[in-house]
């Protein structure tokens, strides 16, 4: 099976991302993401495994002005799952999620994930009611990920097959109530973050 480097990949996706607001699931995500760079709207999530779908929810709904993208791996979205279909039932117009499948828990030693035993994510999310999704082994697809990233208008769902690599981890900030400030701070303006 064709599998993409992660970070070639992520710095695909991310290319011109301008306003985009990126959540991250904790581990390999969040690492991917710093090595890129450590930009006011990036969000890394440290803990809450499982969540980081969810909490783009939260920000996609809070602020449909911006498209948020969830950036998660195979191990999160598999703890997560059924946030696919409280997704599908709310359909955020402005909600992306790519899921970063290398088919392994990272943080916990390599273990395969049940996307290497039959799970498919995309059919998943698709079963779930999310109609934009696809699967992507090749790096020639990530260009039109990208751009739906950016034009589509609708949730989209994409699951990104990437190499079980361990690549050296970049840590990304680790204060949740700096990275919380940080990213009010860029969506309302120094005055109204410092009022909430």
């Amino acid at each position: 099976m064709n599998r993409l480097n992660r970070r070639d990949a992520l710095r695909e996706i991310l290319r011109e991302r301008g306003d985009l607001i990126v959540v991250t699931g904790l581990g390999s995500p969040a690492y991917d993401l710093a090595s890129i760079g450590n930009a006011p709207l990036d969000f890394p999530l440290w803990g809450a495994m499982g969540g980081a779908a969810m909490v783009g929810l939260g920000l996609a709904l809070a602020q449909p002005q911006h498209r948020v993208l969830v950036l998660t791996g195979d191990g999160e979205m598999l703890m997560g799952i059924g946030s696919l279909a409280t997704i599908a039932a709310q359909r955020p117009r402005n909600l992306r999620i790519v899921v970063l499948d290398n088919e392994r828990f990272g943080e916990t030693g390599q273990q395969r994930t049940h996307t290497a035993m039959g799970t498919d994510l995309e059919i998943v999310a698709r079963g779930c009611g999310i109609e934009n999704t696809r699967t992507i082994r090749n790096a020639a697809e990530l260009a039109a990920l990208r751009q739906d990233i950016h034009s589509l208008d609708d949730v989209l769902c994409a699951v990104v097959k990437i190499s079980p690599e361990e690549l050296p981890r970049v840590l990304p900030p680790r204060d949740g109530a700096y990275l919380t400030h940080r990213l009010r701070e860029a969506l309302l303006g120094t005055e109204r973050a410092l009022e909430g």
